[in-house]
């Protein structure tokens, strides 16, 4: 398997995953058709699938003309999503699987940015395309949960093995670090993953994947544990910061706003 970033609208990524034995790939959240298609002509596979993690426009606004040019493709999304996802033809939930030539994924569910939010997670290698649910140091913003649902799913997503390369769906790593450094300012690896990135972005590089360790190491959504957390959300007037979903909940209001 070989997994190849699309760059597409302002910051958003879409994924080929492509099966290198029969040249086959789908294509994870096409916010758009033009470089999804221009890529896989380049990287020379067809498309046989389309696997979205939600049903949101910048995730699925490329969905029906990569279907126009790519008769009988499967347009993956969560089942709840049927009238939600342009094109659907395969609804999926928790524990499906689905293939690409010799690849396959297996579906988590991962409500709280949507309440059909999923992410495919590849055993070999090791990778998971996370969507608007988790992304580089941060998650997304909570639409269709709740804070507590929001945090269980990152929570599955954290038990992951460590070495599972995250793809995540929007170039937000830069600024999730600086909020990361703001919440947790005595952490170390933050401050070096920031530096890294910086270069990275500076040299017109994407800043994924990233891997699980990293992210439990410098992601203050899967770190509501930490006691530096916890005191700077108290310093900032948060009076209830008792358990991880309360830390949680005080972490993700303050970034909406940050």
């Amino acid at each position: 398997m070989r997994v190849v970033p699309v760059p597409c609208l302002k910051d958003n990524y879409a994924y080929l995953v492509i099966c290198e034995a029969s040249k086959e790939a789908a294509v994870v959240d096409p916010s758009e058709a033009p470089p999804v298609l221009a890529a896989a002509a380049r990287e020379g596979v067809r498309l046989r699938a389309v696997w979205n993690t939600h049903h949101h426009w910048d995730h699925v606004g490329g969905n029906e003309a990569i279907a126009t040019e790519n008769p009988g493709i499967e347009i993956v999304a969560h089942e709840s999503d049927r009238s939600r996802v342009p094109g659907q033809t395969r609804g999926v939930t928790e524990g499906d699987r689905v293939s690409v030539g010799d690849v396959t994924a297996e579906i988590i569910h991962n409500p709280g940015h949507t309440s059909g939010a999923v992410s495919y997670v590849i055993s070999e290698p090791r990778a998971v395309f996370t969507g608007d649910t988790l992304f580089g140091a941060g998650c997304g913003r909570v639409f269709e949960g709740t804070h507590a649902e929001m945090r269980a799913s990152l929570d599955k997503l954290a038990a992951l093995p460590a070495d599972t390369a995250v793809y995540f769906g929007h170039e937000y790593t830069d600024k999730n670090l600086r909020f990361s450094s703001a919440a947790e300012p005595d952490n170390a690896a933050v401050k070096e993953r920031h530096r890294r990135v910086q270069t990275v972005r500076a040299a017109g590089d994407p800043s994924v994947p990233s891997t699980i360790a990293e992210e439990l190491d410098t992601n203050p959504f899967l770190r509501t544990a930490s006691e530096t957390i916890v005191s700077t959300l108290r310093e900032r007037g948060e009076s209830d910061t008792r358990g991880k979903d309360a830390v949680f909940a005080a972490l993700r209001r303050w970034k909406d706003s940050f």
